[in-house]
């Protein structure tokens, strides 16, 4: 579908789901741009929580922002999780209300400025991220719309004053065609998004078209799915990796217990040595494709440097969430089977095995993914000591198979000796004292709720004196 067109000279916007996080972070550009923002949902968070501290009405689904509107009537924004059956979305067709797609409001502010956009089925919201942290530190003024919260702007965006903006490009419902940027960074692709593309033949062809798009890619070639769109690309390109001749590689890899050390090599020159603070082979991956692009934008590799050293990551990629009895509970977003090997190859490397018992709890996402992919997540927790699983988040679909958590359980069983299944999260509360063992780290693997349960357990070991573990 072709982008619809976006008023950004001071029409008001209702969003309907602000609390999501694309949708609170387009939210508050607008609102520092001066423009009037309102926004509904369907139970208040954290995210809506501030946003209504700045000045936002948030109110209940209930359409009463919409009624008492003035003119002219707001623009109302949309994701595709909105159905056509949502009361305000009804009623803001009743009223004549404009209604927009939350990508179409990206296309337009993408618009406006020199714009990098980060796609990728897997690194998007870490790789775009880093390239808002380190135009911010070399003092490039950007502003930055991802997917994830980041300690350095304090939220998941942020408005500049200078020409960049940096955005997290989403392929998950085919919208990325409509955005158009001066650089487009491809990470990786797979086929994921199953309720939207029925192969991975559709996913190539959405990344070639947001390609097209765009004045410059960066394209990662260690993916042989992104490097077999190269040769048909017909825009500049600039490739990363260390598989085969990229114009960006990295030599001398060391993986610390605090991190990472590669020596960055530029067309065959050597840059110099970057200390990165993240875990993993995918996140070297991730910091070369923000090499490339503040490289090709003309930063200096001084200002490179500084800038990696100081990046913390965005919240839920790998996230101490507390300490208590000598465990550690982290908080991580990967939910896709890819993402979770990447994952607990990074706590590998933290934590060598015989090191530290490795506990992964993983809640899977969405019943099209889930079912799709089944055999795909049985091997994937290979590196965990014990793998519980808990019931699927369905994040609203519907589930015409019948799949459940326990058949993704019996999946991994057949890959790994200790697999739980605890179908609730009130019984992942009962089960997890029983197998937790001070000095375990205990890793919260998934796009869902499954999180919530890590301040309630917290507090159930927090009762006595913690213990410290290196």
């Amino acid at each position: 579908m072709p982008p619809r067109p976006v008023d950004l000279s001071g029409r008001p916007f209702h969003f309907i789901g602000i609390g999501g996080i694309g949708m609170s972070a387009l939210a508050y550009v607008l609102l520092k741009r001066g423009i009037p923002v309102s926004g509904s949902d369907v139970a208040p968070n954290g995210i809506s929580d501030r946003l209504a501290q700045l000045g936002v009405r948030v109110t209940a689904q209930d359409g009463s922002a919409l009624r008492s509107a003035g003119e002219p009537l707001p623009q109302v924004v949309c994701s595709t999780a909105i159905g056509a059956t949502n009361v305000e979305y009804q009623l803001a067709q009743t009223l004549g209300c404009p209604i927009v797609h939350r990508s179409d409001v990206l296309a337009a502010l993408a618009r406006e400025y020199d714009s990098i956009l980060v796609a990728g089925t897997h690194g998007k919201t870490t790789t775009s991220s880093l390239i808002g942290h380190l135009f911010l530190q070399a003092g490039w003024d950007p502003t930055i719309i991802v997917g994830g919260e980041v300690s350095t702007w304090g939220g998941n965006a942020r408005l500049g004053q200078g020409r960049f903006l940096v955005a997290e490009a989403d392929e998950s419902d085919g919208t990325l065609v409509n955005l158009h940027g001066r650089v487009g960074v491809i990470t990786n692709i797979e086929w994921d998004h199953t309720n939207h593309f029925a192969s991975l033949d559709q996913v190539v062809e959405t990344f070639r078209a947001f390609a097209d798009n765009c004045e410059l890619l960066v394209v990662c070639t260690d993916c042989p799915t992104a490097a077999g769109l190269v040769p048909h690309l017909t825009k500049p390109v600039v490739t990363y990796g260390w598989q085969g001749a990229a114009s960006y590689s990295v030599q001398q890899v060391e993986y610390l217990p605090t991190g990472i050390q590669a020596q960055v090599v530029q067309a065959g020159q050597v840059l110099g040595h970057l200390q990165v603070p993240l875990f993993g082979e995918h996140n070297l991956r991730n910091t070369l494709a923000a090499v490339a692009v503040c490289r090709e934008l003309g930063m200096g590799f001084a200002d490179i440097q500084r800038g990696v050293a100081t990046f913390v990551g965005a919240r839920r990629r790998f996230e101490l969430r507390g300490q208590a009895q000598g465990i550690e509970f982290y908080d991580d977003y990967a939910h896709h089977p890819s993402e979770i090997r990447a994952t607990l190859n990074a706590a590998r490397q933290r934590w060598p095995r015989g090191q530290r018992r490795l506990v992964v709890v993983f809640q899977p996402h969405r019943y099209s993914r889930t079912a799709s992919l089944l055999a795909d997540f049985g091997p994937v927790f290979t590196g965990a000591d014990v793998v519980v699983l808990v019931d699927i988040y369905g994040a609203g679909e519907t589930n015409p198979t019948g799949i459940t958590g326990e058949d993704v359980a019996l999946q991994v069983q057949r890959h790994h000796p200790h697999v739980l299944y605890a179908p609730t999260l009130e019984a992942l509360e009962q089960v997890l004292p029983q197998v937790l063992q001070p000095g375990d780290a205990v890793l919260f693997l998934g796009a869902g709720n499954l999180n919530r349960v890590i301040p309630r357990l917290l507090t159930i070991y927090e009762a006595s004196d913690p213990v410290t573990v290196g």
